[in-house]
């Protein structure tokens, strides 16, 4: 369904682009990511005023645009001396305008030559309320608003003096409650508050998209009075009401996207792939040099079970770093194998393509060499790579094993979404890393197999519940958390590099001496660097040429990064991992996928700059091979900020989910989901996943209801909802909104 064919005037109206009711102005919207009515409805005031209520200047962040009443404390004008500045007249003076809410501080500062400086002291009298409006900056660690534009306010609350501009700003305390918008330099908040007044006015008379009994059952009130509520509140309460019903929405919307794909999925059918004693599975089993973990039993049962059925297998396995997620996806490929189809595994990446393919060869040695090659077991298959550079020959013989049947586990990238590929029973599709797969590429692979194939996602990402249920809602989950036996420990240091830079010169040392006992090194930086930039810190290349003629001199040091060509990344990561390289200089190329067990010790360089999931990735690929692990966390970032509580976080532990938790506290969702990221939409604008669990748990259970009620989708706003969702999911929304 296209959007221009919304089965709901209130959709229609909420995703009309904005330029239908601001015209040329709209533009000024994108700075926001504000595309439609409905992006700039959902746009909410961060804070309200009232024209006698002082501003929380604890709230305010840094980078924001704001506008705050508060008080003047205290005026300080300092002149300046001298002859004149370059381009101005006379010397410049300084203003400094201490401001309080009663508690906090906030200082307003203004340059200027000596008599505007005095004029501006004569407006802002000590002890007088004023409205100040601009971006909240730091100076010295302190929150600070250079230049905004302010009006001052009598003790009745009017405005002291006359002009346009402080007629605006007066409006905002004019009445009740007045919403204070996150704005721009050029889209200031009563800018905004106007261009949402029109925007309501499009909604007069719009039936609700809920049933009755969906509003009843989640206790909210209707969409109209929600978005007065938020945008023209009469009371504190109201705003809660408003926000209640919106974020619903959100969630709502997610949840019976989900739930018709659950539904849909459960009336599919898939060619059952019960698994076969004495065949490959076993065969496999009987040569593993260790015993699998009791996670790894348990979850490949429930896989088991899932592929026995007539109903396609959708499961999520999430599992910790090195806890053995690939072994039992490969024992579900093994089993489907047996069951006489062919498996897939497709990687988001070449390198990690190539290691996938290289630690499958590796468990199943001779039972993947397949069973046309002289003295291959009884139960053999072929186990081919295709990715998108490999060399024309290999490909067409991959495509032929492919094609024939002969492969029965294919490993690949998006080369594997190739029209031409062919398979004779496609079985199982196994989802590496599967977000940063679309919905649609993962669709190709599923849409081409004569029948509905099974479907396993794996992620080393541990996700809380509350994500799980809102992105992943349509997946059954499993999850790995024990580690195999053999893990050796990691200790994870931050190395403060700009208080102490001898340490910088001590974590060179400790590589020299991991290396001189035979082992190999991790060194990660956040950016390839092929030229310098102020405030952009070093990158593999510029870090790499310097502990080549430095601290690392003589060490056989290898770089990689994702733009070298494929052959060459191939080359580079073969040497490391035959031990031909002592240091591996990467991006994070090397964050999934990359086992080499001999790594005993990885440097993070600009560690700040990586989030806390990211840095969990990158640990994991020491101390895989028995070998205790050494992680340091380089970093100049100041202990106050925020970036270094993120760093204290990683060294203080190695449990993923706790970890993955504090990530998605500290981040917005958009960023978590990945929407951010690509510069797309996010469905998300409100609901905040950890803070609303209760709100997507209820959302949940009324939208299997709603589903049980309505199979078929018929509702109108059900079926707006489920468009909606699938739009922004796949990315293109601008482009067909």
């Amino acid at each position: 369904m296209a959007p221009r064919e919304w089965r709901t005037a209130a959709f229609a109206e909420l995703n009309a682009p904005l330029s239908t009711v601001l015209g040329a102005q709209a533009k000024h919207f994108e700075a926001l990511r504000i595309h439609t009515v409905g992006d700039l409805l959902r746009h909410l005031p961060r804070h309200y005023l009232s024209g006698t209520e002082l501003t929380d200047l604890a709230t305010l962040e840094e980078g924001e645009h704001v506008a705050v009443m508060a008080r003047v404390a205290e005026i300080a004008v300092h002149e300046g001396r001298g002859g004149p500045s370059r381009g101005r007249r006379g010397p410049q003076s300084r203003l400094e305008a201490t401001l309080t809410d009663g508690v906090g501080r906030l200082r307003a500062t203004f340059f200027g030559g000596n008599h505007l400086v005095k004029w501006w002291a004569k407006q802002l009298d000590e002890g007088v309320r004023g409205i100040f409006v601009g971006k909240v900056g730091a100076f010295n660690g302190r929150p600070q608003m250079t230049h905004p534009a302010f009006v001052m306010l009598d003790a009745q609350g009017r405005v002291v003096g006359r002009s346009e501009e402080k007629e605006k700003i007066a409006d905002l305390a004019r009445s009740g409650l007045v919403g204070l918008y996150p704005a721009t330099a050029k889209l200031k908040t009563w800018t905004i508050a106007e261009s949402v007044r029109l925007a309501l006015h499009t909604l007069d008379g719009v039936e609700d998209p809920w049933p009755a009994w969906v509003r009843e059952r989640a206790g909210v009130v209707g969409l109209l009075e929600a978005y007065s509520a938020v945008h023209r509140p009469g009371s504190r309460g109201d705003i809660e009401c408003g926000n209640d019903r919106l974020r619903f929405d959100e969630a709502f919307a997610t949840q019976l996207t989900m739930a018709y794909r659950r539904a849909e999925n459960a009336r599919q059918s898939a060619g059952p792939r019960p698994r076969r004693p004495d065949g490959l599975l076993d065969a496999f089993d009987a040569r593993l040099p260790f015993t699998l973990t009791e996670g790894q039993r348990r979850v490949s049962e429930e896989v088991f079970a899932d592929l026995a059925r007539t109903q396609p297998m959708q499961r999520l396995l999430q599992g910790e770093v090195g806890s053995g997620k690939t072994l039992v996806a490969l024992r579900a490929m093994l089993a489907v194998v047996d069951a006489g189809g062919q498996a897939v595994l497709l990687a988001p990446t070449e390198v990690l393509a190539q290691q996938h393919h290289q630690t499958i060869v590796g468990l199943m040695g001779e039972l993947g060499m397949g069973g046309g090659v002289l003295g291959a077991p009884e139960h053999a298959t072929d186990v081919v790579c295709l990715t998108g550079s490999m060399p024309a020959a290999v490909k067409k013989s991959a495509l032929f094993k492919i094609a024939s049947g002969e492969a029965g586990i294919i490993v690949g990238t998006h080369a594997l979404l190739a029209d031409h590929l062919q398979f004779v029973d496609l079985g199982l599709v196994v989802v590496d890393e599967q977000h940063r797969f679309g919905v649609e590429q993962r669709a190709v692979l599923t849409d081409r197999a004569h029948a509905r194939p099974h479907v396993l996602v794996l992620t080393a990402t541990p996700i809380p519940r509350s994500v799980a249920m809102t992105v992943f809602g349509d997946l059954e989950v499993s999850t790995l958390a024990e580690l195999p036996q053999g893990r050796a420990d990691v200790t994870t240091t931050v190395v403060d590099a700009r208080r102490r830079p001898a340490w910088v010169d001590r974590a060179w040392e400790r590589v020299r001496e991991e290396v001189a006992q035979g082992r190999q090194v991790f060194v990660v930086a956040p950016r390839i660097g092929t030229t310098a930039k102020e405030g952009e810190g070093l990158g593999v290349l510029q870090l790499a040429e310097q502990l080549r003629s430095g601290p690392l001199a003589g060490v056989r040091l290898g770089v990689l990064h994702g733009q070298l060509p494929a052959e060459e990344k191939e080359a580079v990561m073969g040497s490391f991992a035959s031990g031909d390289l002592d240091v591996l200089v990467a991006t994070t190329i090397v964050e999934v996928g990359v086992d080499v067990p001999n790594a005993s010790m990885m440097v993070v360089w600009d560690a700040d700059r990586f989030g806390i999931s990211q840095l969990h990735q990158l640990r994991g690929r020491i101390g895989r091979g028995g070998l205790p692990g050494v992680c340091l966390l380089v970093s100049a970032a100041e202990p106050e900020a925020e970036s270094w509580q993120r760093l204290a976080a990683v060294a203080s532990t190695r449990d993923g989910f706790v970890l993955a938790e504090l990530d998605l506290a500290q981040r917005r969702e958009g960023d978590v989901l990945g929407a951010s990221q690509s510069g797309g939409r996010s469905t998300l604008r409100l609901l905040r996943v950890l803070e609303h669990a209760d709100i997507i748990d209820s959302a949940r259970t009324i939208a299997v209801d709603a589903v049980e009620r309505d199979p078929g989708a018929e509702t109108p706003g059900f079926a707006d909802a489920v468009t909606q969702t699938n739009l922004v999911a796949d990315g293109d929304w601008i482009e067909r909104a």
